[in-house]
């Protein structure tokens, strides 16, 4: 106890000796101040907020909650300061060697609040009024901002505390350099994050599929060095951001259309008019069919073998939804099943055609 006492009064060498009035009434300082918390301060603030979201303002509210906690803290910080300052009888907050760790404490809770607003909306995106690309936007700038944050509050306070800065960013230099050759890879995946968010080739919830086909799914995250795929058979892929923006990649859902091409093989046997005669009515069924694409329909023999002939069939149905197309497809072959008995058209059986077609 007595060595804590000599370094209070190294500190501070105007300290007074305590009395159980003044450990009375520093300990009533604290009572009155946390009840104040509690039950003043803490109600006002969220009802503050409340209005704000009743009046249409949800971000404002979101961030008033958000920094709630840090101004909890810095004012918990006043009071035992206040009460300090009540126990020793030396104003503390104007003590010339304490100024600097006071000023600390509160640029501290500042960039705490701040940073724990971004927090709130990094797990809640969604309630980040951002626009159209929030989705994709928001997520990877929060996390560049809290990154930020930290950094601009660490150099805050160690200006407080006169730290020579320029040797410091110096020595920061000299390793960023070292480091960079040995996390180059992990540099092109953030370099190919930050590619992504500029080109915006997609977005959260987007299904894509590179070129190479290797990737097929939706996307469900976006981070500094990779990009969260969930694939067509539930699982959950993190792909490098260098590999992304190195291939071409397909945004299925942006498309309009969907290509519908199948084939049928008939049999050399049957005569040309007939052939022609099914070319022509499935041409004119698929353009009276409501889904399809009336501009662009192909309905013609493309390959000859000495037994078989290919009927290629290509349309484009007006929708990106893969059941409403699978059901044009079908409705399609149906109509083209029919019409073969009807015209009496003889099939080849697809393996045998294609057995023949290699040799």
């Amino acid at each position: 106890m007595k060595i804590l006492w000599d370094s209070i009064k190294w500190l501070i060498p105007t300290v007074q000796v305590p009395t159980w009035t003044d450990g009375l009434a520093a300990l009533l300082i604290v009572i009155v101040g946390l009840l104040l918390i509690q039950f003043v301060i803490r109600p006002i603030v969220f009802k503050f907020a409340r209005m704000l979201e009743k009046r249409g303002h949800p971000v404002m509210s979101d961030i008033t909650k958000s920094i709630f906690p840090s101004m909890r803290n810095a004012f918990i910080f006043i009071v035992l300061l206040v009460a300090c300052s009540s126990l020793v009888e030396v104003d503390l907050f104007a003590y010339p060697k304490l100024r600097n760790l006071i000023d600390s404490v509160y640029v501290y809770f500042g960039y705490k609040a701040l940073y724990d607003v971004l927090s709130f909306y990094l797990k809640n995106p969604e309630r980040f009024e951002t626009g159209k690309d929030q989705d994709l936007l928001t997520p990877f700038f929060l996390r560049m901002s809290k990154v930020v944050v930290m950094v601009i509050a660490m150099f805050t306070i160690a200006s407080l505390w006169n730290f020579n800065l320029n040797g410091f960013l110096t020595a920061i230099g000299l390793t960023g350099v070292a480091l960079a050759f040995g996390i180059r890879d992990t540099l092109a995946h953030i370099f190919g994050g930050m590619s992504v968010v500029l080109d915006k080739p997609f977005q959260i919830g987007d299904w894509v599929m590179t070129g190479d086909e290797k990737i097929d799914g939706t996307i469900e995250d976006i981070n500094l060095r990779s990009t969260l795929i969930q694939t067509s058979d539930k699982g959950l892929v993190y792909v490098p951001n260098s590999y992304l923006v190195n291939r071409p990649i397909y945004n299925l859902s942006k498309r309009t259309q969907r290509k519908v091409e199948h084939y049928l093989f008939l049999s050399t046997e049957n005569s040309e008019e007939k052939l022609v005669q099914l070319v022509e009515t499935l041409r004119e069924q698929i353009a009276l069919h409501p889904k399809t694409l009336k501009t662009v329909i192909h309905v013609a023999v493309d390959e000859i073998r000495p037994n078989a002939c290919r009927l290629l069939i290509r349309y484009f149905v007006n929708t990106n939804d893969t059941e409403v197309m699978l059901q044009v497809r079908q409705d399609i072959l149906f109509v083209a099943k029919h019409y073969c008995e009807e015209y009496e058209v003889i099939q080849v059986d697809p393996a045998q055609a294609q057995f023949d077609w290699h040799d």
